[in-house]
């Protein structure tokens, strides 16, 4: 427990020199992210109070996430796995397609970034890649950093083919790394509910390497591989954005734009799949769930019947319109997020001790 403190505790350290550092160094250069204003017949929350805030803030995380994660093995001298080394794949991977995004916003003063089309393509690749080489590199026990099987709390019994695991693991990423890049719409909203999730695995993957199959077949033992590095990535994973949030909180003086969204959204989606919990994603992910499907019911309603069900979406944005103080929404929606965290740890804790 103290080695997962530690890593913490460096990239918290990390993140908080590092980023007022990145926007010293944006806000000399003038590089400001383009923020969408209402235009006829097409309203938008009043958000003129945010020109000229550098965004970007995502490579501030990635850099503290590497550099802890490297610096947690150094000082205990300890070998990084295969399960870490992918995590940080799939994170950095996506955070580089949102750099190509944010480059755009900031550069070319395009609000909308690159097209979505792109993006997706992007996105599959990394998650695609990093599907497959999750399911190469066996241990000394035979165990993959993933499995064939999909699971709840442990793997069910029923394997699937490896083209199908691709697509269902690739259909997660998406999922998740678009429903947090959704969420990030107010000052420290996702970055917040993010933290909750960290926090929230690495306290399930600490339980995990407590109780795993290495230390021997005894009953309701995890054969998850690598859980104490998993549980050292997702806290540091947890102080990265606790850093980053000391400067993101509202009034923000940085944005973490796609860089950081979907790097994080990597980052959850690598431990829901590593830790065999890909079905409680979407409670450890509640809120990017809910402000998801609040996108889908709009478009879906304008298409079918020509009606809106809501202002604006995302729902936060709905929220913005009907007059709520933004400090308002994201503490409420963080309490939603909490509420959901909570439920995802009730579900696998009950698991363990059901008889």
């Amino acid at each position: 427990m103290k080695l997962v403190v530690l890593a913490g505790v460096f990239s918290a350290v990390f993140s908080l020199i590092f980023t007022p550092v990145f926007i010293k160094v944006l806000n000399r250069r003038g590089l400001s992210q383009a923020i969408r204003e209402s235009a006829e017949g097409l309203p938008f929350p009043d958000h003129a109070e945010k020109k000229g805030t550098p965004s970007m803030g995502g490579l501030p995380i990635l850099v503290s996430v590497v550099l802890a994660y490297a610096c947690t093995h150094l000082v205990t001298w300890t070998a990084p796995t295969a399960s870490g080394y992918l995590a940080i794949y799939l994170m950095v991977g996506l955070g580089l397609v949102g750099v190509a995004d944010d480059y755009l916003k900031i550069f070319k003063q395009r609000s909308t970034g690159i097209r979505a089309r792109t993006k997706l393509i992007g996105q599959a690749i990394v998650a695609l890649s990093f599907a497959w080489l999750g399911l190469q590199f066996p241990d000394e026990q035979g165990r993959h950093p993933l499995s064939h099987a999909i699971s709840i709390v442990r793997d069910l019994p029923w394997l699937l083919p490896t083209a199908v695991i691709l697509l269902w693991i690739w259909l997660l990423i998406a999922s998740i790394t678009n429903g947090v890049n959704l969420t990030d719409g107010l000052d420290g909203l996702a970055c917040g509910a993010a933290i909750m999730a960290f926090i929230a695995y690495t306290v399930l993957s600490v339980w995990q390497y407590g109780q795993n199959c290495q230390f021997g077949d005894v009953a309701r033992c995890y054969t998850v591989r690598d859980p104490l590095d998993l549980a050292i990535f997702a806290a540091i994973c947890a102080g990265a954005c606790f850093g980053f949030l000391w400067w993101n909180t509202s009034p923000a003086k940085i944005f973490m734009g796609d860089t950081g969204s979907l790097a994080l959204g990597g980052a959850i989606a690598a431990l829901a799949t590593l830790t065999r919990t890909e079905l409680l994603l979407p409670l450890f992910g509640g809120l990017f769930v809910i402000i998801t499907l609040s996108v889908i019911a709009q478009v879906g309603s304008y298409k079918l019947t020509g009606k809106r069900v809501l202002r604006m979406a995302p729902l936060h944005h709905h929220f913005e319109m009907l007059g709520w103080p933004e400090i308002l929404i994201v503490v409420r929606f963080w309490i939603i997020q909490g509420v959901c965290v909570a439920a995802a740890m009730a579900i696998f804790y009950a698991e363990w001790v059901r008889q």
